[in-house]
């Protein structure tokens, strides 16, 4: 019965973290969208400490996507876990790149396409390797974790790195580099998670009757996710509003992923009940996404499809036709903007930053 309930419990866990991801993946086009409303519009930006999104209907819209993905997330950590839910948000950055074909004037090219057959696949495979048992099951654990002195020193540096980023780095790079707002994102949700987890759990307990309410603990994790969460969104908002959609997802998933495993490693020490091959297969399923969101956005530019390819090696068997392999060069010319009439912000257009990481594979800034 009990590893029945196990199963039950980690499918009901695997089915919350998909629609998870689909709420949010959804979210960051409907919050881009209103974001660019308002720049067309002349109020001042998220990205220079402006507020106006708060009148804007899409924005909103989109931050109630958020939030239903989030509950959704939010549940997932009560059924399985941290391992396996975390990692999925990559199939967010999958609905945010299709979704942004239609809305953002953006193209999947045969690069997106193989990108998101990779990300499925790796998270596929985490899925099969992920574990199945929990670690942490009442409040009591959790009290005992939290005062672990591996996680007290993990939760002081993670402190520590967020208020440097915030108050000293923030307002001196936060506009040119985009590692500086998704870094502190990152870092306070590998908190967050903790938070979520511990709430959970406290959820599980109250409708098993248990009393809740009196417990210190879970009003001070209520509390921490409070403001952990407050802190990302004011955080993702700046970063969405001056950078590009396209790098502002994989980056912050491949960031915010990476903290949340080393939380989970040193709090829920969930890997101590995998076998070695659970652990391969789940650090190189959590590598083939990172390869296919990769393959998803550093070519995003190029015109690569099946026929431009067929025509490239055509070119390439013909000899003499052109030399220094110009023949191969032609057929992959960057992308055009369908839309003409679009401005610089419909384009979303980057910052300095933005061409750097495009040009290394945006992947490299993660």
């Amino acid at each position: 019965m009990g590893q029945d309930r196990g199963k039950y419990d980690f499918y009901i866990g695997l089915g919350l973290a998909i629609s998870s991801s689909i709420f949010i993946g959804g979210s960051f086009i409907l919050k881009k969208k209103g974001l660019l409303r308002l720049a067309r519009k002349g109020q001042c930006r998220a990205g220079q400490g402006g507020h106006a999104y708060l009148k804007e209907w899409l924005w909103w819209a989109g931050l109630l996507s958020m939030a239903a993905g989030e509950g959704a997330n939010f549940a997932a950590y009560a059924f399985a876990p941290a391992t396996l839910v975390t990692p999925l948000g990559a199939l967010s950055v999958l609905v945010s790149a299709v979704l942004s074909s239609y809305f953002l004037s953006e193209r999947l090219n045969l690069h997106g396409k193989l990108g998101c057959l990779l990300s499925i696949l790796g998270s596929t495979n985490m899925v099969i390797h992920a574990p199945q048992e929990e670690e942490i099951s009442s409040l009591e654990h959790m009290a005992h974790k939290l005062v672990d002195p591996g996680f007290v020193l993990f939760a002081t540096f993670v402190i520590i790195v967020a208020l440097i980023f915030i108050f000293v780095v923030g307002p001196r790079h936060g506009q040119t580099n985009i590692m500086v707002y998704i870094t502190i994102c990152s870092v306070i949700g590998a908190l967050s998670v903790s938070c979520v987890k511990g709430l959970g759990i406290a959820i599980k307990e109250a409708i098993a009757g248990k009393s809740v309410a009196g417990n210190p603990l879970a009003w001070v994790l209520l509390l921490g996710l409070v403001a952990c969460v407050s802190t990302q969104i004011n955080y993702l908002n700046k970063a969405l509003d001056i950078f590009n959609t396209s790098l502002v997802t994989p980056i912050y998933y491949v960031f915010f992923t990476t903290s949340v495993l080393s939380c989970s490693a040193i709090l829920f020490k969930e890997w101590e009940h995998m076998g070695t091959d659970d652990v391969i297969g789940t650090l190189s399923g959590f590598l083939t996404i990172i390869v296919g969101i990769f393959l998803l956005h550093a070519f995003k530019d190029l015109n690569v499809s099946l026929s431009t390819l067929a025509v490239s090696i055509r070119k390439d068997n013909r000899p003499g036709v052109i030399a220094n392999g110009a023949a191969a060069h032609s057929s992959y010319e960057p992308l055009q903007n369908d839309s003409t009439e679009m401005d610089m912000d419909e384009r979303e257009v980057g910052m300095p930053f933005d061409n750097l990481s495009r040009r290394n594979g945006a992947m490299t800034a993660s």
